[in-house]
């Protein structure tokens, strides 16, 4: 019994602070820059030490497709015409101390590809698209 529980402890130990070594593993809900309304849920998980993120739910307005696909991406990415739902749209990230580099993020909305990174600010998660100088930096909010 006192193995059983010992075993216990370590492991919520354990796996509280690998919880706590990746804080941007988790839920995260996209803010729209136009309307500043919610747009998306995307899950970041981490594979083989890299970061990746998908769309796990979208926040749809009446006059979109209530399923759409990534018909701007181009047509040599696989995700081409392939639905946004489920879609891994953040890919490769790598943590360098307290940002995450390397990745690319793609946006749906338009399928272009950018170079990003991202870090934590205030609980937040940010996230910088590059395309050679110019970027752009959203906000992403934790969701429960």
């Amino acid at each position: 019994m006192k193995m059983n529980l010992f075993v216990l402890i370590s492991l919520m130990t354990w796996s509280h602070l690998a919880i706590a070594q990746d804080p941007i593993v988790g839920k995260w809900r996209t803010i729209d820059d136009e309307t500043a309304k919610p747009r998306s849920i995307v899950e970041i998980y981490k594979k083989e030490n890299l970061y990746y993120g998908k769309v796990i739910e979208m926040f749809l307005t009446p006059e979109e497709d209530p399923d759409p696909v990534c018909d701007d991406c181009d047509r040599s990415d696989p995700r081409y015409m392939k639905k946004v739902m489920g879609m891994e749209i953040l890919k490769g990230a790598k943590r360098d101390g307290e940002e995450y580099v390397g990745g690319e993020i793609l946006d749906p909305k338009n399928g272009k590809v950018y170079s990003c990174k991202l870090w934590l600010e205030e609980g937040n998660l940010k996230l910088r698209g590059y395309v050679a100088f110019f970027y752009r930096t959203q906000t992403w909010q934790k969701y429960e």
